[in-house]
């Protein structure tokens, strides 16, 4: 087998996204829209709102009225405009959103008015324009509505829905398979014999693509034995566009994944300074990106959370591809080991929770570090960074963290304040 260096976890990442390209785009309905991202710039075609429109409930009438009572001589409801015009001496009451009467120039809040007999009397005086939302408000015709790149939330569905907009062009989501190895696993409704586990890292893997917006097309699990881990590799690469496998990355006799992924492709890394998830392994097949994570559960997700994740976001046109980083006090001491009596040689990823407190970050460890404690990410909201060559550090001291609660910034590299 190959020894790769080990290299350090920012020029891993460089190299994961150089070797990962925006995919082609789609055109999708707009309810299925919902987190993609705008693969073309789209133009307002009219003015939104198409015409001038109350902003309050109350009555349309003329600012430059000086009559003391006037004649209510309709009402205009949200929806067909009614066939009266406005002139001194007269009012239409009129209801939020509702399209503002020829010859009205304004709107009187009702609560600022008094009606008595088929009359109303304005109780103080109105400006031109006060209270009404003029055409093209919103958008006018011709203008930009949203950029090619532009995340699709709510709000940006709904300005599409406003403007009659039911197909959008999109990035595609990326295809992703997922293979298990190891003779250890069992499925989830198997009796554990004695050296059995069950097979949890093909639901968590499952779940972390799914929650990075990508389709897991295929997912399966293969034994330690060269032939079958080969045939289910190539099977799931003529499905899918990125494949995770996890276990068989390190250095055993039984660890096929480096050999098999040299002779199917590239291996760009097959080794990361960093704790859990050193022997990370990073390859193309063709164009198709594969990541060979480690087996252990902690491991397994923390590399996908920082390698996996900013690929697949960039694969579907997002340009914020990494979680926020935090300043955070910590409040208890953290003592590493390394090798020996050396000072620690990796950077090292602990599960947190951070809390704000009147705009300062802190963060407590989520207990037991190892890598095969699965439980050790339940409820942690963040990764401390604690950076190698340093053995200790204590309570007080000062750390970087990875939010991840939330949502990836631009580029990855500005911190919050």
């Amino acid at each position: 087998m190959t020894e790769y260096p080990m290299i350090p976890p920012e020029e891993a990442l460089c190299i994961v996204l150089e070797h990962t390209s925006v995919l082609g785009t789609e055109r999708v309905g707009l309810r299925e829209s919902l987190g993609r991202v705008l693969a073309e710039e789209v133009v307002a075609l009219e003015d939104m709102p198409p015409f001038p429109a109350s902003a309050k409930d109350g009555f349309a009438v003329i600012a430059a009225d000086r009559s003391v009572w006037r004649q209510i001589i309709g009402e205009q409801m949200a929806g067909p405009a009614i066939s009266v015009v406005v002139q001194p001496g007269t009012a239409v009451r009129i209801m939020t959103g509702a399209p503002l009467p020829p010859g009205a120039d304004a709107v009187a809040m009702v609560e600022h008015t008094e009606e008595a007999e088929g009359r109303v009397r304005l109780l103080r005086p109105v400006k031109p324009g006060q209270d009404v939302r003029p055409a093209g408000q919103d958008l006018a015709a011709g203008e930009r509505m949203l950029a090619v790149g532009t995340p699709l939330g709510p709000p940006e569905i709904g300005l599409l829905a406003t403007v009659g907009c039911t197909r959008v062009q999109v990035y595609r989501r990326p295809r992703v398979a997922v293979l298990t190895t190891g003779d250890e696993l069992v499925e989830l409704d198997q009796p554990l014999e004695p050296g059995l586990i069950r097979n949890s890292n093909r639901y968590a893997l499952w779940a972390a693509a799914s929650c990075a917006g990508a389709d897991v097309i295929w997912a399966g699990h293969a034994r330690d034995e060269e032939g079958e881990l080969r045939r289910l590799m190539i099977e799931a690469l003529e499905v899918a566009g990125v494949l995770l496998t996890s276990g068989g990355v390190s250095m055993g006799q039984r660890d096929l994944v480096k050999p098999l992924l040299e002779e199917l492709g590239i291996v760009h890394f097959g080794q990361v300074a960093q704790k859990p998830g050193k022997p990370l392994t990073f390859a193309t097949v063709g164009e198709k990106p594969v990541f060979g994570l480690p087996g252990f559960p902690v491991s397994s997700l923390v590399c996908f959370e920082l390698y996996v994740r900013p690929a697949l976001c960039k694969m579907q046109g997002h340009t914020r591809l990494q979680r926020p980083r935090v300043e955070v006090v910590l409040v208890h001491p953290i003592t590493l080991t390394g090798t020996g009596h050396h000072q620690p040689d990796r950077t090292e990823f602990q599960r947190a929770v951070v809390t704000e407190r009147e705009g300062v970050y802190w963060a407590e460890t989520t207990g037991l570090q190892v890598s095969g404690r699965l439980r050790s990410l339940v409820g942690a909201n963040g990764l401390l960074v604690l950076p190698a060559g340093r053995a200790h550090f204590d309570r007080g001291d000062v750390v970087t963290a990875i939010l991840l609660d939330r949502s990836e910034v631009e580029g990855g590299n500005e911190r919050m304040r």
